[in-house]
């Protein structure tokens, strides 16, 4: 009987302990120093904080990783995923995310408003960088102020564009339409035609981004837009390059975090979506990864807030399109890109 007894109280112990073992959660989004910032930054936080393990999938662009939620009805796999504010518009609209709101999500209330709401209710706005000129400061030595700095003809040869697959393109035709007397959705003729101009002066176009600062950092490529956030990166790396935003102005990449529908793991990732957006984690991950935030209570070093979008006055500096107009319109336009921007290079 006593034999008896300590078995089933050995085997009652080790019930409870393996139903007591951590929750595991499985967040996809980038490699390279995205992964290694958002692991010191966010992760290693959050496990700490919350007992639960984070298992990190770096596969996939924001694109395919809603390709895969759709292939799957909402079950890709991974709990979290980052995205962009057009993934969770869709991702909403098909009712393949999860909504989110400060009842689910207590910080998403400490957001601005007008940077929460163009991801629409299934996203949560963690980081804003926007379409920056990133420029070799050994080659320009007056730093560029104007869109129009890449029309100079001490650029042509010397400039890369990116092709229409990478947000960059529409978001710079847009740009362009704006700065040449257009403006983001009806009438984008003038961005096309400035496009056409920029195309004939490139030495080509790149889908990556990573790709893309090659050029710029082997001195190929002198100027070219890119997200200012990855910019920041290559000047912290001693690269001598540095990046403006134009007095034109530009357009924000809002990154999302997005909940699928039918993930497994919906009430740990919540609590990592909640923990992402906590003001201590916002300032970590700004003066980490060097990008902007939603978040506008944030403390940060003046020379990180310089460059950042970190309040509301900073948004008066950025063009904030329709998402859903501009996905209405996107097949319209790389049919267009191709015709005349593409062509034009050749």
């Amino acid at each position: 009987m006593k034999f008896s007894a300590f078995c089933t109280g050995v085997l009652i112990f080790v019930t409870l302990a393996a139903n007591s073992r951590a929750e595991t959660l499985v967040v996809n989004s980038y490699g390279g120093p995205y992964e290694r910032i958002i692991r010191e930054r966010i992760i290693t936080p959050f496990e700490a904080a919350f007992g639960i393990d984070v298992v990190y999938d770096a596969v996939g662009s924001a694109a395919q990783d809603y390709a895969k939620i759709k292939a799957t009805n909402g079950r890709p796999g991974f709990d979290v995923v980052v995205m962009t504010a057009s993934q969770s518009l869709e991702g909403c609209r098909e009712g393949l995310l999860m909504a989110l709101s400060p009842k689910n999500v207590p910080n998403l209330a400490h957001l601005s408003p007008a940077m929460a709401s163009v991801a629409g209710p299934c996203g949560a706005v963690h980081e804003v960088q926007y379409l920056s000129l990133l420029y070799r400061k050994d080659k320009l030595a007056d730093p560029p102020t104007s869109w129009a700095a890449l029309a100079d003809e001490r650029l042509k040869g010397k400039i890369i564009l990116p092709t229409f697959q990478n947000t960059m393109a529409a978001y710079l035709v847009e740009i362009l339409s704006v700065a040449n007397g257009g403006d983001l959705l009806d009438n984008v003729e003038p961005g096309f035609e400035a496009m056409a101009a920029l195309a004939k002066r490139s030495i080509g176009f790149e889908q990556s981004s990573s790709i893309m600062e090659n050029y710029i950092k082997d001195g190929q490529v002198w100027a070219m837009p890119f997200w200012n956030g990855r910019a920041q990166l290559l000047v912290d790396s001693g690269l001598p390059v540095d990046y403006v935003l134009p007095k034109e102005g530009s357009i924000p990449l809002m990154a999302t975090l997005n909940v699928p529908k039918n993930a497994e793991n919906r009430r740990a990732a919540t609590k990592f979506v909640n923990f992402f957006l906590e003001k201590a984690s916002q300032e970590s991950w700004v003066t980490g990864y060097k990008v902007g935030s939603a978040r506008t209570d944030i403390d940060v070093p003046a020379d990180i807030r310089a460059k950042q979008i970190t309040t509301e006055a900073d948004l008066k500096a950025l063009h904030l399109p329709d998402l859903a107009g501009v996905a209405a319109r996107l097949s319209a336009w790389g049919e267009r890109w191709e015709r005349d921007v593409v062509a034009a290079a050749n």
